[in-house]
């Protein structure tokens, strides 16, 4: 299975929803999450699709009160055979409710073609994709502060269809598979009124990194998108209160570390 990235680096990033040096916010609840393609290729030369929309449900009824639009879509054309070698296709990101997710839809437009070995351009018939879009199972939950890929692992070889006159169906065979890339750091200051800069910063474990945030006005707080690795937290807070540091927190990709309650006095 080969990984490919079909959007510029920048962009990328900027779906990732993660970085060094952030002031983060404390949205109650909510995972974060990107989504990828990964192909097994087939044998043609190129399978272009024409990218609208990224849903996901999270009723598991099939009417469209029950399809949420993810915030972040790279709405473009791919060309699921160009990019190989450990490059992936990012094309959604979003901030988006912890819980649980049945399935996740692409949405096509009308542009969809395929490339075959000899050269030859064909229109790719794709029933369902404009319409009710391609709906692939996902059946996960995603935890509060926890970034996740998901990744929708398209077969290629499997998912053309040759109707025999010329013409050609994308009948998607698509596997979506949920992982934890990130973890979060979250606990409550006390009292709430030191109101402290909490800083998660790593130690060990990869490179260099430090995330930030403030806590709320009860004093909880959540760093989310912590990559794994050994952090030492600290905590920031004016006179009269004191300044404590928590050594040695270790964050792994598919937790949320909680650090209890930090006393300040």
């Amino acid at each position: 299975m080969k990984i490919f990235r079909l959007i510029p680096l920048a962009m990328a990033g900027a779906l990732a929803l993660t970085g060094c040096n952030n002031d983060n916010d404390n949205t109650p609840a909510a995972a974060q999450m990107r989504v990828l393609l990964v192909d097994a290729p087939g044998d043609y030369k190129a399978v272009n699709i024409d990218l609208k929309n990224v849903q996901v449900n999270v009723t598991g009824t099939n009417g469209e009160d029950g399809w949420q639009t993810l915030d972040q879509v790279a709405a473009t054309r791919y060309n699921l055979l160009d990019y190989v070698n450990g490059r992936a296709a990012v094309i959604a990101g979003s901030t988006f409710p912890a819980g649980h997710i049945e399935q996740i839809r692409l949405v096509l437009g009308d542009n969809n073609t395929l490339t075959l070995k000899d050269g030859t351009t064909v229109a790719l018939k794709t029933p369902s994709g404009q319409t009710s879009g391609l709906k692939v199972k996902l059946n996960t939950n995603l935890e509060e502060g926890v970034t996740y890929n998901i990744v929708l692992d398209f077969d290629v070889a499997k998912s053309i269809v040759a109707r025999g006159n010329g013409e050609y169906n994308l009948k998607p065979v698509i596997r979506a598979v949920a992982m934890a890339a990130a973890g979060a750091i979250r606990g409550t200051v006390d009292p709430a009124a030191a109101h402290p800069q909490v800083l998660a910063i790593r130690t060990a474990g990869g490179a260099a990194d430090t995330l930030s945030t403030y806590p709320d006005n009860d004093g909880g707080f959540l760093i989310p998108g912590v990559s794994a690795g050994t952090y030492r937290v600290e905590f920031r807070a004016g006179e009269p209160y004191e300044n404590v540091d928590k050594p040695d927190v270790q964050v792994t990709n598919d937790h949320t570390t909680d650090l209890g309650v930090i006393s300040l006095n």
